[in-house]
This record gives structure tokens, sequence and C-alpha cells, in this order.
């Protein structure tokens, strides 16, 4: 008798904690959903955005327009769904805003332009946006990639068919170097 009630006991715990990590992993998920959107928004901020310093910049640099090209280019490539391509979208838009910064450089009364300072500081106050969500997408991904590759929580990760996430990474070696900066 005591023998049976052990066993259903341990049957007990052992679903008991099924459930609650089963629960756990759905939170963390979520979790990392809500970051990716968040970041989504940000994104997408910074895309509607982008028409407007495009059209700023064409006055002033008519003849660079392969520049611009590749910021319309980047941007109206940006319906992709899954994660990994909208990184990848986003890494393509980042390069193509620093070369239109960068052109903006040879243009003083682009420079100048009130308009353009105001799309620059809001395009710089969005950045900053987009990082922050960059990091807590990365903090909760990380927490869930713990989750599943670590014991006895993978066991359920396992059942469930709980596979890690991306984390939002930089891929280009060019953008890990140190910035110059000359005056």
């Amino acid at each position: 008798m005591t023998t049976v009630i052990i066993i259903v006991a341990l049957v007990v715990l052992l679903v008991l904690w099924f459930v609650i990590g089963y629960n756990g992993f759905i939170k963390k998920r979520n979790q990392c959903e809500e970051a990716f959107s968040t970041m989504d928004v940000y994104l997408k901020k910074r895309f509607d955005l982008i028409p407007n310093i495009v059209s700023t910049v064409k006055g002033y640099a008519k003849h660079e327009a392969e520049t611009l090209e590749k910021v319309i280019a980047a941007r109206n490539a940006g319906g992709r769904t899954s994660i990994g391509e909208k990184i990848e979208d986003e890494t393509q838009i980042t390069g193509a805003l620093r070369q239109i910064f960068a052109l903006s450089e040879s243009y003083p009364d682009l420079k100048a332009n009130t308009n353009f300072q105001e799309l620059q500081t809001q395009l710089a106050k969005i950045e900053e946006d987009i990082a922050n969500s960059r990091k807590y997408y990365n903090a909760v991904v990380k927490e869930f990639n713990t989750k599943c590759q670590t014991i006895p929580s993978n066991i359920i990760a396992a059942i469930c068919h709980f596979k890690p996430m991306a984390l939002f990474a930089v891929d280009s070696a060019e953008e890990r170097k140190n910035v110059k900066v000359e005056f």
C-alpha cells in the first residue's frame, strides 16, 4: 500500500514538474516574441522616417543617386517576416543610412538645414531605442535559450520541441571595428 502511495506521489510530482516547466517555456517564448515585436515597432518607425531623410538629401545631392537608391532599396526590401530575415533587412538599412549621413558631410548646406538636423535627431533617438530593444530582446532570448539547454528543463524542451532562438548579432566584421574619429 505504501509503495503505491509513493509511486502515485512520484507520478503527481513528475506531472506537476512537467506542467510548471512547460508553462515556464511558454512564458519565456512569449517574452521573446514581445521583445522582438517591440524592436519591430522601432524599426517600423525608422522605416517610416527614411523617405523624409531621402527627400531632404535629394534636394542637396541630386547627383548622388546611387547612395540614395541603396537607401530606398534597403527600405523597400523590408517586407519579410521571419526573425532572421528581419535582422538581415535591418542590417542593410543601417549600412545604407550610414552612407547617407556620410554623404551629408560633403554638403555643408545640407548639414546646416534645419529639416535635415531634425530628421537626424529623430533618427538618432530611434536608433537609441532600437539599440535598447535589441539588448532587451537578446536578454530574454538568452534566458529562453539557457532554459532550453540546461538540465532538467532541456528534457521538457526536447519533448515539446522548444528550440533555441536566434540572438540579434552584428554579422559584419566591419561593424565590429573601432570607429576612427578625426577632427
